[in-house]
């Protein structure tokens, strides 16, 4: 990018001299000085030289309700003069904290009537493994410890979180932990082959059958899965395989985590991507659309029967200083009412996610475009070298020079290898959707000339 403003440079010089980034290539982001981002409203940014961009991915799948909402902003103000911190430790509790459990549980599947609140959806994560781990202890059954996600799942980037997960750049980086198991992802479009996709998501699910069967039932613990992949490419699973995972987990005694970072709170046009696939999940990890990004929060619904064995159950050793911060349930509280009372949902169901994904698929006669998905507030667009054979740019970086392009023009979209993703505030109009994608086409067409 050009730059024209000294405080520009200024800023990123800071960057190179004092910050570590998250998931940066340091070298490249020295050399290249990062994007400085000063201001937003609405689905848009502004960097510091100017440039308005809108904001295809929510800034990471969590401003629901948009930005600049000063609702939100006036209760965190609130709610630092009167209690700015206090914990939930030894036997102590505050009204937040409380009312925002009561909101999260109204709006939960039936039958989750109860949160443990923690600082993120990765933090959550962590809780999952030990509350699990400490479930089937009391239950009598302690060697029950084996938790199994999938290749290419994405559950944070903690210790726990990035084990859970099939993320082969983190587990290299770091490695995993014992007594977690991976199976392959519903990735109808990367790893389907000749299968008919009903017929890959009935193999894909069986796996997990076929992974219980050798881990041994008796030592499996749980399943983890998010209802739709997000960073892992928002990979939406064919109509054949939540089905068939159901039919598995009946049949076995393990819990089901569904992890609702990404789908929860309206991603899908309902409140939980459970809700959209008619999943009965055992626990539920929730972060980034519980606060709309504002204010950093997560937490993790349980089922009734699963609290009630860890109520009679003594001690849960477990909690963070921040679990259930006050100023950010404060303005959880705040954003659930702006979603229920401004019924952004219904919004998203019956106009606006239909809109979007219409669009959208204008995008599959692109050239370039492989194959075009989406559900809800969600969207991927696969960059290919061959239509019929799916074979992809090898070795060129398609998706990475797509996203400069996008930057360049004045358009969000994240890069997942050669997949292009897409999820915008909710509170995204017609025309903002229209913008969007006129602006991917246009960035399609430049990718395209960069590559040939």
């Amino acid at each position: 990018m050009s730059v024209n403003n000294p405080q520009t440079r200024e800023w990123q010089t800071l960057s190179s001299e004092h910050h570590l980034a998250p998931f940066s290539d340091y070298k490249q982001l020295k050399e290249k000085g990062p994007r400085i981002i000063t201001k937003a409203e609405g689905v848009h940014l502004w960097d510091s030289e100017g440039n308005k961009i809108l904001d295809g991915m929510a800034g990471l799948w969590c401003v629901a309700v948009g930005y600049g909402r000063e609702e939100l902003v006036k209760v965190a103000a609130e709610q630092m003069r009167e209690l700015p911190y206090y914990n939930l430790f030894f036997q102590t509790a505050h009204p937040p904290a409380l009312e925002l459990a009561k909101a999260v549980c109204a709006v939960a599947p039936e039958g989750m009537t109860h949160v443990f609140f923690t600082g993120s959806g990765s933090e959550g994560n962590d809780t999952n493994l030990r509350m699990v781990r400490h479930y089937w202890a009391l239950k009598g059954k302690p060697q029950k410890q084996v938790i199994i996600g999938r290749l290419n799942g994405y559950h944070g980037s903690t210790v726990a979180g990035a084990a859970l997960g099939g993320m082969k750049g983190m587990h290299d980086q770091a490695g995993t932990l014992p007594g977690i198991e991976h199976i392959p992802q519903p990735y109808w479009f990367g790893e389907g082959g000749d299968m008919t996709p009903d017929a890959f998501g009935v193999w894909a699910a069986e796996q997990l059958e076929k992974k219980i069967l050798e881990v041994g039932e008796d030592k499996v613990a749980a399943f983890i899965a998010e209802p739709i992949q997000g960073a892992g490419g928002v990979i939406i699973p064919p109509d054949s395989y939540w089905p068939k995972i159901k039919e598995i987990l009946a049949k076995y005694e393990i819990l089901f985590i569904a992890d609702e970072v990404i789908c929860g709170f309206g991603r899908t046009g309902e409140w939980f991507g459970s809700d959209y696939y008619d999943l009965k999940p055992d626990l539920m990890t929730i972060a980034k659309g519980l606060t709309s990004g504002y204010i950093p929060m997560g937490g993790v619904i349980v089922r009734d029967e699963v609290a009630k064995v860890l109520s009679e159950g003594g001690d849960f050793n477990h909690g963070f200083t921040y679990s259930g911060h006050p100023v950010a349930a404060a303005v959880g509280l705040e954003n659930l009412r702006i979603l229920r009372d401004e019924k952004i949902i219904e919004r998203v169901h019956a106009e606006t996610a239909p809109y979007l994904q219409k669009r959208l698929r204008e995008l599959g006669d692109h050239p370039l475009v492989g194959e075009v998905r989406g559900l809800g507030m969600l969207g991927a667009i696969e960059l290919v070298k061959d239509k019929a054979t799916r074979a992809r740019y090898e070795g060129q970086g398609a998706g990475m020079i797509c996203r400069q392009h996008c930057f360049d023009n004045g358009l969000i979209m994240r890069a997942v290898g050669d997949t292009m993703i897409i999820a915008p505030p909710l509170v995204i109009s017609h025309a903002e959707i229209d913008e969007l994608v006129e602006k991917a086409r246009k960035c399609l067409d430049l990718t395209l000339e960069a590559l040939n």
